[in-house]
């Protein structure tokens, strides 16, 4: 894995191509691994898909390290390498619609999820009530609610 990038100056062409190969090296490192975790989530393979969760939250904090040493020498790195810059933002925005790829897709197993444990939380409280007969309303009292169903919210 690459140096961070430190957030210091950029006082030359090399130093500021440099920043920026930095800064796509990491960005392209964690759009494999969304990529990956999305394939994964996307063909059912969720607890597969999330294995990586450690692995994702640190580059993505070296990404965003990178961003902000872009930011802090935006005028440098113009003046010094422009098509650089013009590569960085190409690749940020290509790498923004991974990234949404990947939100979508865990939002959508995420609401698979939350569906299924409604209708089996349903199904068990329905099961658990007994069916009789009342002179009110057709159907007499029911029994209590059934138990909580207790539910881990980590996949």
């Amino acid at each position: 894995m690459p140096e961070t990038p430190d957030i210091s100056r950029v006082t030359s062409r090399a130093g500021a191509e440099d920043l920026i190969g930095s800064v796509l090296s990491g960005m392209r490192e964690l759009e494999a691994t969304l990529g990956a975790e999305t394939a994964q989530v996307r063909a059912g393979r969720i607890r597969d898909g999330l294995a990586s969760e450690a692995k994702k939250g640190e580059l993505a904090a070296r990404y965003l390290r990178g961003l902000e040493a872009v930011k802090a020498n935006a005028v440098a790195l113009a003046r010094f390498a422009p098509e650089a810059v013009d590569g960085l933002r190409a690749a940020h925005a290509g790498f923004g619609r991974t990234v949404e790829e990947n939100r979508i897709v865990l939002a959508t197993a995420r609401a698979v999820s939350e569906g299924l444990i409604k209708s089996l939380s349903e199904e068990i409280t329905r099961a658990s009530r007994p069916m009789t007969y009342g002179p009110a309303t057709g159907l007499g009292r029911s029994a209590p609610a059934a138990a909580p169903l207790v539910v881990s919210r980590s996949l």
